[in-house]
């Protein structure tokens, strides 16, 4: 438990999350923030933490926030000599090819991603061979390994941009089925999909939505587009975690429901306290795996540093940064 002087010191990062943190959790919380804030400096460490973290995390330690496509493009920029990544481990592996000279540590190693474990980098070469000249962007949500047999990264950000920059009429796009569908419908670009599905945005159904406009008339619904295709169709706007933020903060709806990880609402809420969120609350189980308390330890011993084989890590580090500069 917090003491009185590590609740003092802690206070104004308290006043940022007490809409959506009970004060019976805060003392809790506070001695492992004040100590994280502390490591922090004796280590020259930042925290990345991607918009599927708790509030504690997200508002309280965090240095830089975002979807993947920003926390690629921040850990290409630090000149911290650690890094902490408050994701899950492909987040991690990016860091680390955007950084090789750094040190860049995940809290939990099980912090894995159903996507990401739904593709192997001889299922790119398979699917090479049985197309072959296609060019292949692969989605961030992979390893380094399925990176390296890839020709570019995208987001779900910037997929559109990525596949139409190709300038092929072909392309094949991995591993998200349902993110490859839904760019499918937004360019005349044949795309060659894989079955890979994320476990969160799969449990949304076309069903959900028209049961949400019927409990709640009038409110807005912001799906992700790893949501299968219908449920894309059924909502008033599609977009990457970034995107759906600033749809909220941009256009203030009344009432609105992010059809994304469950945590992205809580942070979302604190920036636009305007707005009412309704939460279907869907949980990653990975990125929950991420804790302050484990933050705390890999900062104090140093712990879970990332590494990538050398063999393929020029040519995975090639595939993100064509992505960067695309």
């Amino acid at each position: 438990m917090a003491s009185a002087a590590v609740l003092a010191r802690t206070e104004p990062l308290y006043n940022r999350v007490r809409s959506v943190i009970p004060a019976i959790e805060w003392p809790v919380f506070a001695e492992d923030i004040d100590a994280i804030l502390a490591l922090k400096r004796e280590r020259n460490a930042i925290i990345l933490a991607h918009n599927y973290q708790t509030p504690e995390i997200f508002n309280c330690v965090a240095d830089i926030v975002g979807d993947s496509l920003a926390l690629a493009r921040e850990a290409a920029e630090t000149d911290a000599d650690v890094i902490v990544l408050a994701g899950v481990h492909f987040m991690a592996e990016t860091a680390k090819l955007l950084n090789p000279d750094k040190t860049v540590l995940i809290p939990d190693t099980r912090a894995g991603c159903s996507l990401a474990e739904s593709i192997t980098a001889d299922d790119v070469r398979l699917l090479r061979a049985r197309y072959p000249g296609v060019p292949v962007v692969t989605y961030v949500n992979t390893s380094a390994a399925v990176k390296a047999a890839s020709d570019i990264c995208c987001t779900s950000g910037n997929a559109l941009q990525i596949v139409e920059s190709l300038g092929a009429a072909r392309v094949i796009m991995l591993p998200d089925e349902y993110l490859a569908q839904n760019i499918a419908k937004q360019t005349p670009v044949e795309i060659i999909t894989w079955a890979g599905h994320c476990e969160v945005h799969e449990r949304f159904s076309a069903a959900d939505v028209r049961q949400l406009r019927l409990d709640h008339p009038g409110i807005v619904v912001l799906a992700h587009p790893e949501c299968p295709p219908e449920v894309v169709a059924e909502a008033d706007y599609a977009g990457s975690t970034a995107g759906l933020a600033s749809y909220v903060g941009r256009h203030k709806p009344a009432r609105v429901v992010l059809l994304t990880e469950c945590s992205m609402s809580d942070n979302v809420a604190l920036r636009n306290p305007d707005v009412s969120f309704i939460r279907p609350c869907n949980l990653c189980p990975h990125m929950k795996r991420i804790t302050l308390r484990n933050i705390r330890s890999a900062l104090e011993r140093m712990e879970h540093a990332v590494t990538i084989d050398p063999a393929i890590a020029p040519a995975a580090r090639r595939a993100v940064e064509r992505m960067l500069a695309a």
